[in-house]
C-alpha cells in the first residue's frame, strides 16, 4: 500500500475581503496540517473571491492576489496546498489554481473550460487556456511553469479539473488519465441549486471510476457577494467509491474533509485499463521533490448528513440555503438586523420563518457564543442567552393594514411574530392613503372610483406601505426585506415601490405552490435538528397554522369583492407550467398549449380546465410577461436557487421593449380555431 491523507478545504470568502480571505485560507492550512493531511485543495478564485465582478479588469485585484499569494505561501511547510487566484499573463486575465509545496511556488494550472451560461459570466474577464499547452510566467524575479500542467512530486503524480473543466463532455480528466495522474484535484465555486450535489457527486466518484484515480473535489461556502449561496460540498472519492463527503450549508469560516487514498489501488486500476493511450509531452509535466509522510490505514464510508437522509430534501434544502444566505447577507452587510412588513399571507410568513431557522439553525451549528463572534457587529445580541432571544433583536415586523384588511390577515401575523419571538409592530395605513386619494382627486375634479381606477387605488396601498417600513429599517440601521415571489415577478403581480421594496428579496427565486406546500411542511413535519440527543428532534412552525389556512390575496380590494391571488391571475400550478415551457424552455404559446392540455389530461380523458380557459392563461402569462420586464430587472437582490430564475442579472434576459409575442398569440388562437373546426374535442389533442 502507499497511502496519503488528503483532504478538500471548504472556505467562506468573500470578494475583494483581503485580509479575511488570507486568513481563512492560512487557518485551513493549518487545521489540514494538524489532521496530518499531506494534499490539501482549497477553492476556485478562493484568494481574491469568485464573484469579484468586473473588479476581475482591475490591476489592484491582480496585484492584491499575488501579495496574498505570496505571504500564504511562506505557511506551507510540509505540504502541498493548491489555492485559486486571478493572473495576467500575456495581458489577458486567467482563473488559475496555484500549487505550492513546501513553502515553494511549483506552477499555475490555468482553467481550460469557462461558464459562460445563466449566473456565470467568466468569459466576460477571463480567457481560457489552450490544451496540452505549458509556458512560463513571471512574478518578481521568478519565473514559474503556467498553463496545462501535471505536477510530480516524488513519484506521485497530480492534475487538475477545474470547476466547470469537470462538467464538460471532453473534460481534461480524460488527458490526465493519458499522462497517467494519480490524483485530480478540483478546487470549485459550484453555486447551490435544488438537487445539485447528487450530481457533483456523480461526476466526482464516476471521474475517480473512469480515470483510475482518487479524485479531491471542494467547495465555496456561503453567501459570498449577495446572490449566488454555496453549500460546502466538498468530497474525496477513489476507483469510484466515495470515501468521505462533508457537511452542506454550515455556518462555520472553514472545515477540512479529509480521507486516506491508497496510490497503489489506484494504479493497478489503471494497469488493467487495456485502453489504448495517448501519452502527452514530458514538457507538460512538473517535478519536484516531497517527503510525503507515511499514514496507517483508515476505513472510510461517506454518509450523508442526517437532514439527508428521510426525504423531503427540496424542502430542507430550501430552508437551510435561504438561512444560511440570510445570515451571511446580514454579517457581510454590517447590518443590525431584518425589518419585515409582515401582512399574514404565504410569502411574508415564509420569509419570517427563515429568519428565525436562520438563528436556530446557526446556534445548532457553531453555538451561541459562535453566533455573537460571527455577528459581533450586532450589539444588541450579545447579551442574549437563546436563539429564540436573538430572533426578538435580529427581526422586527409590521403590520400594515387599511379597511380592505381582514381580520384573518392580521391575527396570523400577529400569532405568527409572537410565535418567533419577533418584535411585532401594528399601525392602520388608511388616513395615509385617504390623503393620497384626496390629492389627486382634487387635482383631477373628480373622485376615483373601484369601477374605473381598480389598478390605481390597489397599488396606492402598497406604495404606503413602503415609506414607513423603509423609515423602520433605516432607524435600526436593519435590512428590509421585500416579500415578492417568482411566480409573481413572471407577471409583474407586484407594486413597484410598494411590496417589492427592499435591500435584499429571499423568496424571488421560489415559486407560490412550492412555498405554500414549504409552510404546511414547516407547520405538520418540520425541519430535521442535527446536533440534538433524539434523531427525531425536529423544528416545528406551530404559528403558521393560520396563514396555512388562507386563501392567498393581496387584500387590496374591498373585502366584499373576495380578490383571491388566482382569481387575478391563474391557478399557481397552471402558473408554474406555462413558465416552465415558456420561459424555461424557450416556447412558443402553441407548444405551451399541446403542453398543457397533455399535463392536465386525465386518465378517464377528462380535462380539469377547457381550451379556452388555458388559452385565456397562456395569453395573460406572455402579455404581462412581455409588459412587465422592466419591474424584474428593478427587483432587490435575490438568491439563486435553481436553473428557473427569472432574475435577469443572474439567470434569464428579456428585452424590456419587445412585441409581446402579438403574432404568436395571434397564430395560437388560429391555430385553436382550425383544430376545433376539425372536430378535436375542446379540451383535448395529442402531440
Amino acid at each position: 500500500m502507499n497511502l496519503l491523507k488528503v483532504a478538500a478545504g471548504v472556505l467562506n470568502q468573500t470578494p475583494l475581503a483581503w485580509d479575511h480571505n488570507r486568513q481563512n485560507i492560512i487557518d485551513a492550512i493549518e487545521a489540514a496540517r494538524q489532521q496530518g493531511v499531506s494534499l490539501l485543495c482549497l477553492p476556485e478564485l478562493c484568494i481574491s473571491g469568485y464573484n469579484c465582478e468586473d473588479m476581475f479588469y482591475a490591476q489592484n485585484t491582480i496585484d492584491q492576489s499575488i501579495a496574498s499569494l505570496l505571504d500564504i505561501v511562506g505557511y506551507t511547510a510540509d505540504i502541498a496546498v493548491s489555492v485559486g487566484l486571478p493572473m495576467r499573463h500575456n495581458n489577458r486575465t486567467f482563473n488559475v489554481a496555484c500549487f505550492m509545496v513546501n513553502k515553494r511556488i511549483l506552477g499555475f494550472v490555468a482553467k481550460q473550460y469557462l461558464p459562460g451560461n445563466g449566473i456565470h459570466y467568466e468569459p466576460r474577464w477571463f480567457q481560457p487556456w489552450t490544451v496540452g499547452v505549458r509556458d512560463e510566467t513571471h512574478i518578481g524575479e521568478f519565473s514559474y511553469p503556467f498553463g496545462d500542467l501535471v505536477f510530480d512530486l516524488s513519484g506521485i503524480r497530480i492534475g487538475f479539473e477545474i470547476c466547470e473543466d469537470a462538467w464538460i463532455a471532453n473534460r481534461p480528466g480524460r488527458a490526465l488519465y493519458e499522462r497517467g495522474v494519480d490524483i485530480i484535484l478540483n478546487p470549485s465555486a459550484s453555486h447551490f441549486a435544488f438537487g445539485k450535489s447528487v450530481t457533483r457527486e456523480r461526476l466526482v466518484v464516476d471521474a475517480s471510476r473512469s480515470f483510475g484515480v482518487s479524485y479531491v473535489y471542494t467547495n465555496l461556502l456561503g453567501n459570498e457577494a449577495g446572490r449566488a449561496i454555496y453549500d460546502g460540498d466538498a468530497m474525496v472519492a477513489s476507483n469510484g467509491e466515495l470515501l468521505v463527503s462533508g457537511p452542506r450549508l454550515s455556518y462555520e469560516d472553514m472545515h477540512i474533509v479529509s480521507a486516506v487514498i491508497d496510490v497503489d489501488l489506484t494504479r493497478l486500476n489503471q494497469t488493467q485499463n487495456r485502453g489504448n493511450l495517448a501519452f502527452a509531452l514530458p514538457n507538460l509535466r512538473v517535478t519536484d521533490r516531497f517527503n510525503w509522510p507515511d499514514t496507517a490505514p483508515v476505513v472510510q464510508k461517506a454518509e450523508l448528513e442526517p437532514w439527508e437522509r428521510f426525504g423531503s430534501i427540496k424542502e430542507e434544502e430550501f430552508a437551510r440555503a435561504v438561512a444560511l444566505g440570510l445570515f451571511d447577507y446580514l454579517r457581510k452587510s454590517r447590518s443590525q438586523g431584518y425589518v419585515l412588513s409582515l401582512s399574514g399571507g404565504a410569502d411574508s410568513s415564509a420569509i419570517a420563518a427563515t429568519v428565525y431557522l436562520m438563528v436556530r439553525m446557526a446556534v445548532e451549528n457553531i453555538g451561541l457564543d459562535g453566533v455573537k463572534r460571527k455577528l459581533n457587529n450586532l450589539k444588541a445580541i450579545q447579551d442574549c442567552d437563546s436563539a429564540e432571544a436573538m430572533v426578538g433583536k435580529l427581526l422586527t415586523t409590521i403590520y400594515q393594514g387599511t379597511q380592505n384588511s381582514s381580520d384573518d390577515t392580521y391575527l396570523s401575523a400577529k400569532e405568527l411574530a409572537e410565535s418567533l419571538g419577533a418584535t411585532f409592530m401594528n399601525i392602520n395605513i388608511d388616513g395615509l392613503v385617504g390623503t393620497y386619494r384626496g390629492l389627486i382627486e382634487e387635482q383631477l375634479g373628480r373622485a376615483l372610483s373601484w369601477d374605473t381606477d381598480d389598478l390605481a387605488l390597489q397599488n396606492i396601498q402598497a406604495r404606503v406601505r413602503a415609506p414607513g417600513v423603509w423609515m423602520l429599517a433605516n432607524i435600526k440601521n436593519a435590512l428590509l426585506l421585500s416579500t415578492s415571489n417568482r411566480s409573481e415577478a413572471a407577471v409583474g403581480y407586484a407594486t413597484m415601490d410598494g411590496d417589492t421594496a427592499g435591500s435584499i428579496s429571499p423568496i424571488t427565486g421560489i415559486d407560490k405552490q412550492f412555498l405554500r406546500s414549504w409552510l404546511r411542511w414547516l407547520e405538520e413535519e418540520g425541519l430535521n435538528v442535527v446536533n440534538t440527543p433524539s434523531p427525531d428532534a425536529r423544528i416545528k412552525l406551530a404559528g403558521l397554522h393560520r396563514v396555512n389556512t388562507l386563501q392567498p390575496t393581496a387584500e387590496l380590494r374591498p373585502l366584499d369583492r373576495n380578490q383571491t391571488d388566482e382569481d387575478d391571475l391563474m391557478p399557481y400550478d397552471v402558473l408554474n407550467e406555462i413558465e416552465n415551457v415558456a420561459i424555461r424552455d424557450k416556447q412558443a404559446p402553441i407548444a405551451v398549449l399541446k403542453w398543457l392540455e397533455a399535463r392536465y389530461n386525465g386518465q378517464d380523458g377528462t380535462q380539469p380546465y377547457d381550451r379556452e380557459k388555458l388559452i385565456i392563461w397562456i395569453e395573460r402569462f406572455f402579455k404581462l410577461w412581455s409588459r412587465n420586464q422592466w419591474k424584474r430587472e428593478r427587483y432587490a437582490p435575490s438568491f439563486h436557487l435553481d436553473d428557473h430564475s427569472l432574475d435577469p442579472r443572474t439567470w434569464m434576459r428579456f428585452p424590456i421593449l419587445s412585441g409581446g409575442f402579438e403574432k404568436e398569440l395571434a397564430e395560437l388562437r388560429d391555430w385553436a380555431n382550425e383544430h376545433n373546426a376539425k372536430g378535436n374535442r375542446k379540451g383535448k389533442i395529442g402531440f
